[in-house]
Formats: C-alpha cells, sequence, structure tokens
C-alpha cells in the first residue's frame, strides 16, 4: 500500500517505521524541514528502542521516505494518516491547528479517493471536523471527490513502541462503512495474524476509547501514590500491599507502582483534555480532578522529605539519578524529575543529574547553569552530593555498587522516590533511606 503520515515526531515515526517494515511504501511529511534532512540521513531526534535502526532499514530499502513536500504528500498515498502533536491549550484543551492543516492540504491537493486516518490523539467529534474541512476545502476548488475518515487512535507505550506496533493487544478503528473497514483489514493484516485484533465500532467511540485508556491508566497510578501517601502515615510498606493488590486478576500487576508521579506527553495533556471535553457537555469528571491533584502534589512529596531531613537545602547539593520521565525514553515532558528540580533551585539547592538517554534533552531545556551539572556517569553525580535522589528507574540504577555510593556521598543517604531498593537492606548497608509508601524511614 502507499501511506502518507503527516507527522515525523514520536507517533509518526513509529507508525511509518514499522508500516514500511512490512513493505507498504510510506513517505512522511513535516514542515520542519531540518527534521526531515535529519531523518532522511537516518538520524531520528528522539531516544526510542529499536526505531532509529529501523528508520535506517526502512530508508535503504526505499519503502520509507520523508518530505516536506505536502502536495507530494497527498499525491503519494491512498491512505493518508494524521498523527501530529495535539498539546494542550491553557484551558486544558486539545490544540487541533495542525490537524487543522494537514485536513485543509488534503482538501487543496487531493485529486482521487483518500482514506483519512486519524491517529492523532483528538477529542470526541474531530473525525466529524475533519471531514467537514476538507469538503469545504474540495468544494472551494469545485472539486468533487469521495474520501472516508476514520479514527484509529494508537496505544504505544514510550520506550516500547515499536514492539507495540508489532504486536498490539487491539486495533481501534472507528468507522460506518464497509470499503474503509476492509482497507483498514488490508492494512493491519500483518499484525493482526494470530487472533483477530482488530475492533470495528463508530468513530466517537474509538475516539472516547483513547482518552479513556490513558485517564484509567492514570488513575491506577494516582491511586497507588494516595495509598503509599496513607501508608506512610498507618505505618504500612506499599510494596507489600502492591503484591497483595497485584496478585487479585481482577487489578493485575500493570500500572500498581507507587512513585513521584506520571509525566510525559500523553497522560497529563489527555486527562486535562478529557475533562475539558466533559465540562463542555455539563457531565464534570470528578475522578479525574483528583487524579491530577494527587499527581501534581507527589513529586513535592518527595521534596518535602528532603526538606524534612535539610530543614535549609541553600547550598546543598543532590545527586539526581533519572531525568526522563519513564526508562528508556529521552522524554522529559512534565517528567516529575523537572518539577522536583525547579523547587530544589528555588530553595538555593544544586543539583548533579545523570540519565542514561535524556541528558541532551536537559541540555536544550535548561541550558547552561550554575546549579545544574550534568554528570558523564551515575558515579560522578554522586561525588560531593549531600544525598541521592532517584526519580526514574531505569534498569542500570537497579542493582548500583552501593560500597561505592556509600564511600562517593557525603553521607550515607537516598530519597528514591521508584522504590528501587529494599528498605531493610539500605539499613544494613548503612544508609539512611526515604522510601514513597514505605513505613517509618528506616537509618543505617
Amino acid at each position: 500500500m502507499h501511506i502518507t503520515i503527516y507527522g515525523s515526531g514520536y507517533v509518526g515515526l513509529v507508525t511509518g517505521a514499522c508500516l514500511a517494515e512490512v513493505g507498504n511504501h510510506v513517505l512522511c511529511a513535516d514542515i520542519d524541514i531540518e527534521r526531515v534532512n535529519t531523518l532522511n540521513s537516518g538520524h531520528i531526534p528522539i531516544y526510542e528502542p529499536d526505531l532509529e535502526a529501523l528508520v535506517q532499514q526502512g530508508l535503504a530499502t526505499g519503502r520509507l521516505q520523508f518530505t516536506a513536500d505536502l502536495a507530494a504528500a497527498v499525491h503519494h498515498g491512498q491512505v493518508q494518516c494524521i498523527a501530529v502533536g495535539t498539546p494542550a491549550n491553557q484551558d486544558g484543551s486539545a490544540d487541533l491547528h495542525a490537524v487543522s492543516q494537514v485536513a485543509q492540504t488534503m482538501g487543496r491537493f487531493m485529486e482521487d479517493y483518500k482514506l483519512i486516518i486519524n491517529k492523532s490523539t483528538v477529542p470526541v467529534g474531530t473525525a466529524e471536523w475533519v471531514r467537514t474541512i476538507v469538503s469545504q476545502e474540495l468544494k472551494s476548488r469545485q472539486v468533487a471527490l469521495t474520501f472516508d475518515v476514520v479514527s484509529n487512535p494508537e496505544f504505544l507505550k514510550e520506550g516500547d513502541a515499536v514492539n507495540d506496533f508489532r504486536k498490539p493487544d487491539r486495533i481501534i478503528v472507528g468507522t460506518d462503512q464497509p470499503y474503509p473497514t476492509e482497507l483498514m483489514r488490508t492494512l493491519y493484516a500483518p499484525f493482526n495474524r494470530n487472533r483477530n485484533k482488530l475492533l470495528i465500532m463508530d468513530v466517537r467511540s474509538a475516539e472516547l476509547t483513547k482518552y479513556a485508556a490513558n485517564a484509567l491508566l492514570a488513575t491506577k497510578i494516582s491511586f497507588m501514590n494516595e495509598m503509599a501517601n496513607l501508608a506512610e502515615r498507618v505505618g504500612a510498606d506499599i510494596e507489600q500491599v502492591r503484591l497483595g493488590l497485584g496478585s487479585d486478576p481482577r487489578i493485575g500487576f500493570d500500572f500498581i507502582y507507587p512513585g513521584c508521579g506520571y509525566g510525559g506527553s500523553c497522560f497529563p495533556k489527555d486527562v486535562r483534555a478529557l475533562q475539558h471535553t466533559a465540562q463542555n457537555v455539563q457531565q464534570p469528571l470528578s475522578i479525574l480532578h483528583a487524579v491530577e491533584m494527587v499527581n501534581t502534589q507527589q513529586p513535592y512529596r518527595l521534596l518535602a522529605k528532603i526538606q524534612h531531613h535539610f530543614p535549609n537545602l541553600q547550598g546543598r547539593r543532590f545527586a539526581l539519578w533519572g531525568l526522563a520521565f519513564k526508562p528508556n525514553t529521552s522524554d522529559m515532558r512534565e517528567a516529575p524529575s523537572g518539577f522536583l528540580m525547579e523547587a530544589l533551585w528555588q530553595a538555593g539547592a544544586l543539583v548533579q543529574a545523570y540519565d542514561p538517554q535524556a541528558m541532551s534533552e536537559a541540555d536544550h531545556r535548561y541550558g547552561q547553569r550554575s546549579d545544574l551539572q550534568l554528570c558523564p556517569t551515575p558515579e560522578t553525580a554522586l561525588i560531593e552530593a549531600d544525598a541521592l535522589i532517584i526519580m526514574t528507574e531505569w534498569k542500570l540504577f537497579r542493582s548500583p555498587d552501593f560500597k561505592r555510593i556509600h564511600s562517593l556521598l557525603k553521607q550515607p543517604l537516598i530519597f528514591d522516590g521508584r522504590n528501587l531498593y529494599d528498605p531493610q537492606q539500605m539499613a544494613k548497608l548503612g544508609f539512611t533511606y526515604y522510601g514513597v509508601g514505605r513505613g517509618a524511614r528506616l537509618v543505617g
């Protein structure tokens, strides 16, 4: 199939590379010429496991290309996929400006039938809105062409997106027309072999499914953080509670790890956008208001522990392991590390940070400043630091050399925002250890 994808960000890149891998001819369009040139050279501007090699493979076979020529993009594919960003507006609503631009572009240049797939995360009713925009452009050209608009939300986890696309749990398609249904079955046939994962539903239900899924996962995280905060007050260990909860098959172990809050490009903005949609139809979502409030406060609960231990943070130096909002990505959008660092800086503290993949992103975000040192290794971040703070659960941090940590820190003190270590073991090793919901503080 000949496929055009608008947007060469996270979703567009993964979608394009994976569709090209199975034999399709994919053209990814982007208005950022510098990004297009970088991608055509075989380099990608983000870190995602296996993605760069997959892009390079697609380029080498000629089945994956990148362009800033929007007219050529429209002409290339019978299948036109919208995968542009929908960031949050100040009121929490999704910014659909880029979606509108793509719809206008397709209406301006299309010359035959197109199947328009909306992969961007968008509010309920967007497919109808896209149809209206394309129709208006065709009308202004006095051209009568047929096209269909379907909803096909993505369910890609950052850090495992390539695997998620290759082996999806489900493929949601929103349409009530037989022809686009058959085209979508053909498109996804290579990823739908061992069982039927295609779920066909009406367009509005498909659009809502994406938001509902992310909101529910965010709710699980905030609920566990609430339980962790309670566990600290009553002397319980949230890790033991987590094992008890996860053993119930109705609950499961996914997304019930307490910590310093969720972040990234999806959960925060999607929770807000869904609340905005609900408010517009006079059906406020009280649960999601609480979910967002808990998540906003969670990084500062770790800060409160730091301030309790050090009443005066002026001049204190902290080693910080983990900048990305989760492992296996370089994404720092709304990362808890950012909120904590900014609070530490405001209190006069200095941060020595290390992350396996997000160092360039941190440098881009914060630049050169006297209270931030980006360190080449986890160990160099520890030198002369008053304490170690862990903000991202990278595998690299799970089993470190604790004797080395003990010797490099000014004092053996760890604030663990991801509960990587066992409090009893930390006490035996001589560390003062603060976790999240681990009961009483243990002093070695």
